[in-house]
């Protein structure tokens, strides 16, 4: 694998644009990683221009953490562009099987062939199909119960997917990698996980190989989270540190530190 830090100079020197449909909650958390990681946020989901801007951005995201009829028709145009484009995009499968509509919108958007599909352990079952005991947003599987699942979604889909938890588990159908990255201080800050998506599209925008991007990204992310969480004195003031930490790590920080077997 071509050094993790490698990736990350990369996408700063790109400054990708990267389009995100995602959730109220994760907007502006998302926007701030993003800046601080060097990439350049858009938050545009009106279904009259998510088509059009999606050809203009390098990458996008689709979370389906809070749904409506129009953002859907909104997250299908886009796709579609971006795709028709040639750039990547990203989904995030927020409580893929907590209700009917969700696992009807994420099999629309599964069909629309998005490049990485990332998610927890309990997401990732219900994409591929398998019971899981996901609570809403929160997984009740460890990642390790769906790496089986993770290798047959990438099959069945040609996507990357990334199971994230307390070891990161990414395989492309042939290749597979754990990232060891990380701090338990990192679920109990909400939009973690939803602001991870936008960081792996920026990685993955400049990237030929984005199945080594998606590794690349989920390390640096979790090594920002460790350095964050020797500062913070809790939640709190864990989101400054974090932000702190993701416009710190430099190349040669991220390959020193980067646990990716």
């Amino acid at each position: 694998m071509q050094s993790p830090g490698s990736y990350l100079t990369a996408m700063r020197r790109a400054a990708p644009l990267i389009h995100n449909i995602t959730n109220y909650v994760a907007m502006t958390p998302m926007a701030n990683i993003l800046l601080a990681a060097g990439a350049s946020p858009a938050m545009v989901h009106a279904r009259e221009e998510a088509a059009e801007f999606a050809g203009i951005a390098d990458a996008l995201t689709v979370n389906i953490g809070t749904l409506s009829p129009a953002w859907c028709e909104a997250m299908h145009a886009a796709a579609a562009a971006v795709t028709a484009a040639g750039k990547p995009w990203v989904f995030d499968p927020v409580a893929a099987g907590a209700t009917a509509y969700r696992r009807d919108v994420s099999a629309g958007l599964l069909a629309l062939g998005p490049t990485v599909i990332r998610g927890n352990a309990s997401e990732i079952l219900a994409l591929e199909g398998a019971a899981g005991s996901g609570r809403g947003v929160d997984s009740g599987d460890p990642v390790e119960a769906a790496e089986a699942a993770a290798r047959a979604l990438s099959r069945q889909t040609g996507a990357i997917v990334a199971v994230t938890g307390e070891t990161d588990f990414v395989t492309d159908g042939r290749r597979a990698a754990r990232i060891g990255n990380g701090d338990p201080l990192m679920p109990r800050v909400t939009a973690l996980g939803c602001a991870l998506t936008g960081i792996v599209a920026a990685f993955a925008a400049p990237a030929s190989d984005r199945y080594e991007a998606t590794v690349a990204a989920i390390a640096y992310y979790g090594l920002a989270g460790e350095q964050a969480a020797g500062r913070a004195e809790g939640p709190g003031s864990f989101p400054a540190a974090f932000i702190d930490a993701l416009a710190a790590i430099d190349a040669d920080a991220l390959d020193r530190g980067a646990r990716i077997t």
